[in-house]
């Protein structure tokens, strides 16, 4: 039989014991369950973790953006799981008030968000690069680079005057951390999902390639940025032109060859110019896009209207929309009221 003071000593124990354990199970429930996440915030935070990122440049930027409130409890969470060794960059959208547990298991699992990506009003590569890396890792140049890469487009079956009809303008989602390589294979993708079997037989239909569609709707597109409901019509008229082998003569082709996009009014001296892109000079199509051409612009080649206009040219009250004409005689006539109100209102 054990003394009444070893008893007392093992109950001690016991007690000790018990209350250490409540205690430890307490704190790990609260290490683990307990809101670490945006405790004062009701907004969420976007964490962007670059690729080749440690758990310490990630856990710094979470501390000193007051994304967690305590360090030493998110560092333990994160060692008990196994995220410090295994980061995963991309881009996570933290909602507040989560506990560390939640925080770890959605950063460790990968769990990130798409962001949108968005490009219209694209004129040349450059212009592109820019535009579709805007909010991402990669950089501009890293994505130009390829597109100027005329041995890496190749395999897309593109040139370096056609590649760009590869992109469509439209909004996309991607991930944050996608790579230059990555993303130029995602935009063919999305190529070859809008050339439909509908769209392809129209463009046969029309005598036109894939690639000639886009390089007629981009010079389609440049002559009614202002007004799209003129596009079918315009497209009609180059179609006009192309099966009778008369030369487009389209003025956007001239500014885009001198490259100075500030040109307001087209002159004899820029029809002059030694460029492929000059169609006063070359019967045909230019070598590819003088701009980024959009679905509708593209649909509109696809669904020229059928007519019999041959010319056209702006209207005399700047509307924005042109003169159609089916022979030189009557062209001629707008064009010279056209180029009376541009005198007159000392547009040189």
């Amino acid at each position: 039989m054990l003394s009444d003071k070893k008893k007392n000593i093992y109950l001690v124990l016991i007690i000790s014991v018990s209350v250490i354990a409540i205690s430890m199970s307490f704190y790990f429930y609260q290490v683990f369950f307990s809101p670490n996440v945006l405790i004062d915030s009701d907004t969420s935070y976007t964490l962007k973790i670059p690729s080749n990122s440690t758990f310490k440049t990630v856990s710094d930027q979470l501390y000193n953006d007051r994304v967690i409130n305590d360090m030493l409890s998110f560092s333990f969470v994160s060692k008990v799981l196994d995220y410090q060794g295994s980061v995963k960059p991309g881009l996570y959208v933290i909602k507040p008030k989560q506990t560390n547990l939640q925080l770890v298991k959605q950063l460790r699992s990968g769990i990130q968000t798409p962001i949108r990506v968005t490009f219209n009003n694209v004129r040349t590569k450059e212009d592109l690069a820019e535009k579709i890396t805007a909010n991402m890792e990669i950089d501009k140049s890293q994505f130009l680079s390829l597109l100027q890469d005329s041995v890496y487009i190749r395999k897309y079956d593109f040139n370096e005057e056609t590649v760009m009809s590869m992109f469509v303008p439209n909004t996309y989602e991607v991930w944050w951390n996608t790579s230059a390589e990555a993303l130029f294979d995602r935009m063919y993708k999305e190529y070859q999902s809008f050339w439909t079997e509908n769209r392809k037989q129209k463009a046969t239909a029309l005598g036109l390639s894939q690639q000639e569609v886009s390089t007629l709707a981009s010079i389609v597109q440049a002559e009614s940025q202002q007004k799209a409901d003129e596009r079918p019509i315009i497209a009609g008229l180059y179609m006009n032109r192309l099966r009778m082998g008369m030369p487009l003569q389209a003025d956007p082709t001239l500014v885009f060859a001198v490259g100075d996009f500030e040109i307001k009014r087209v002159l004899n001296v820029h029809k002059e110019i030694e460029s492929p892109y000059n169609t006063y000079k070359n019967l045909g199509l230019p070598p590819g896009p003088i701009n980024l051409p959009d679905i509708k612009s593209l649909d509109a080649v696809l669904n020229a209207e059928n007519h019999s206009y041959l010319y056209m040219c702006a209207k005399d009250d700047f509307s924005g929309y042109h003169a159609f004409a089916t022979n030189l005689a009557q062209h001629n006539a707008n064009a010279r009221r056209y180029q009376a109100a541009l005198n007159a209102a000392k547009i040189f």
